[in-house]
C-alpha cells in the first residue's frame, strides 16, 4: 500500500501541469494560484486533524520560517508554475522542474556544507547537460541567441523556490510535524497570494469559471496538494526519505504522458533524450556513495 501511495502521489503531481495548463488559458496566475491553496489549506486542516490527532498553533520561534515556507513554496512557486504554463507545454514544463533535486543538493552544500562523492558530482554534471537540452527545447543554441523565454525562466523560478521552500523545511520539521508544516505554510502562502489577486482591480470571480476549471482547481488544491504531500510523508515515515523521493523521478514520464493523452501535446526526441540524461543525473546525485571529496568548510 505504501508503494501503490507514492506511485498514486507521482501520478497526481504529473498531473498538476496538466491541470496547470488548461487553467492557465482561461485564469490569472494569481487566482488560480490563490483558489489552489485556499483549496489545499481546508483539506489540510482535515487532513492534520485526522492523522496528527490534533491542529495546534504553530510555536512562535517557527513563524518566520513558515512564511518563508509560505513565500518560497507556495506564493513565488505558483505564480512562477501558472505563469510559465502559459507560455510552454505542460510535459516540457515537468521536464525542467525534474532539476529541482538538483537544485536542492547544490543548496545543501553551499549553505549546510553537506558532502558529495565523486559520483554525486558527476550526476550534477549530467544533470545540467540533460537541462540544457530540455530548456532549450532540442537546441542549446537558442540559449545565447535570445530565444530563451519567459515561460522557461519562469519555470526555472519554481526550481529555485522549491529548492528554498525544501532547505528552509529542515528547520521548520524540527519541531512541527511534516503535515502541520505543509498545512501553515500553505495557508500563509494563500495570505500572500491574496493580495497579488487585486493587481487587475477586481477580487477573483470563481462564479465565472468554467467546469474545467473547477476540475483542475480542485484536482491541484486536494489531490496535487493536500493528498499528495499527505501520502508522500506516510511514505517517508514507513520507508525512509531516500527510498521514497527515487519515485518523484516518475513525475515527468506520468506529466508527459497525460499532457499526450488530455492536451494532445508532443514532445520532440530531443527534449525526451534531454529528460533522460538529466534523470540519470538526478539518480546519481542521489545516490549515496564513498569517498566524498567535495563538500564547504563552515567560515570559508
Amino acid at each position: 500500500m505504501i508503494y501503490l501511495g507514492l506511485l498514486l502521489t507521482m501520478l497526481f503531481w504529473g498531473g498538476t501541469f496538466i491541470a496547470g495548463r488548461i487553467l492557465a488559458d482561461s485564469v490569472p496566475p494569481p487566482d488560480a494560484a490563490f483558489m489552489r491553496f485556499v483549496l489545499a489549506a481546508v483539506t489540510l486542516a482535515i487532513l492534520t486533524r485526522l492523522i496528527d490527532g490534533h491542529l495546534r498553533l504553530p510555536p512562535k520561534s517557527q513563524l518566520v520560517g513558515l512564511l518563508l515556507l509560505g513565500l518560497t513554496g507556495v506564493f513565488s512557486y505558483n505564480i512562477c508554475f501558472f505563469s510559465g504554463l502559459r507560455y510552454i507545454e505542460a510535459g516540457r514544463a515537468s521536464l525542467i522542474i525534474a532539476l529541482n533535486p538538483m537544485a536542492i543538493t547544490i543548496g545543501a552544500v553551499l549553505l549546510y556544507g553537506e558532502r558529495l562523492s565523486l559520483l554525486q558530482c558527476v550526476g550534477l554534471l549530467i544533470s545540467l547537460c540533460g537541462a540544457f537540452l530540455v530548456i532549450s527545447n532540442g537546441d542549446p543554441a537558442i540559449l545565447f541567441s535570445g530565444g530563451f523565454g519567459w515561460g522557461e525562466t519562469a519555470i526555472i523560478g519554481c526550481v529555485i523556490s522549491w529548492a528554498a521552500y525544501s532547505l528552509i523545511g529542515r528547520s521548520v520539521l524540527k519541531s512541527m510535524t511534516p503535515l502541520s508544516a505543509v498545512f501553515y505554510s500553505a495557508l500563509f502562502g494563500a495570505l500572500m497570494l491574496f493580495p497579488a489577486t487585486l493587481v487587475d482591480g477586481s477580487l477573483p470571480n470563481p462564479g465565472s469559471y468554467a467546469a474545467a476549471d473547477w476540475l483542475s482547481l480542485l484536482f491541484l488544491g486536494i489531490l496535487g496538494t493536500a493528498a499528495g504531500f499527505t501520502l508522500y510523508y506516510r511514505a517517508i515515515t514507513k520507508i525512509g526519505a531516500a527510498r521514497s523521493s527515487v519515485f518523484i523521478n516518475l513525475v515527468p514520464l506520468f506529466s508527459i504522458l497525460l499532457a499526450w493523452l488530455f492536451l494532445a501535446e508532443t514532445v520532440n526526441l530531443s527534449v525526451l533524450f534531454g529528460g533522460a540524461i538529466l534523470m540519470t543525473g538526478v539518480y546519481l546525485t542521489n545516490k549515496k556513495a564513498a569517498p566524498r571529496i567535495f563538500s564547504r568548510q563552515k567560515g570559508g
